[in-house]
């Protein structure tokens, strides 16, 4: 059985000298590879201290690196430790009218003016019609 981490106790191993790593819900200590990781190191450590699984899955590693995880794996994390994620919603805003028409006058014109052009066609249409009778 492996060792279950809370996220206070791996946020602490946030260095160059010291670096772990939260990724599926298990637990990884990258110190060894920061200077192998082809990202450099910055990558690596700038994932610490949070659950690191969206920037780990948003790069799309090969099956070749997630091979090599096994090999840094200390154990997993306890998952009530992780903050929940909260779904960003857009703060509500008035509907905004740029030229401060009011909303009937609109919608009269949106009536109106189709039945305008309509009208007009037919009166050219009956207009040309009677001119070469």
């Amino acid at each position: 059985m492996s060792k279950v981490y809370t996220l206070e106790e791996v946020a602490k191993h946030n260095s160059k000298d010291d670096c772990w790593l939260i990724i599926g819900g298990k637990v990884y200590d990258v110190t060894k590879f920061l200077e192998d990781h082809p990202g450099g190191d910055d990558v690596l450590l700038s994932s610490t201290a949070k659950d690191a699984t969206d920037d780990f899955e948003d790069v799309g590693h090969s099956t070749t690196a997630r091979a090599m995880m096994d090999e840094y794996l200390l154990g997993e994390i306890d998952s009530s430790t992780i903050p929940a994620r909260t779904k960003y919603v857009p703060p509500k805003q008035p509907h905004y009218n740029q030229d401060k028409t009011p909303e009937f006058i609109i919608k009269i014109l949106q009536f109106l003016v189709p039945l305008a052009i309509l009208g007009l066609a037919v009166a050219v249409r009956i207009y040309t019609k009677s001119e070469s009778a």
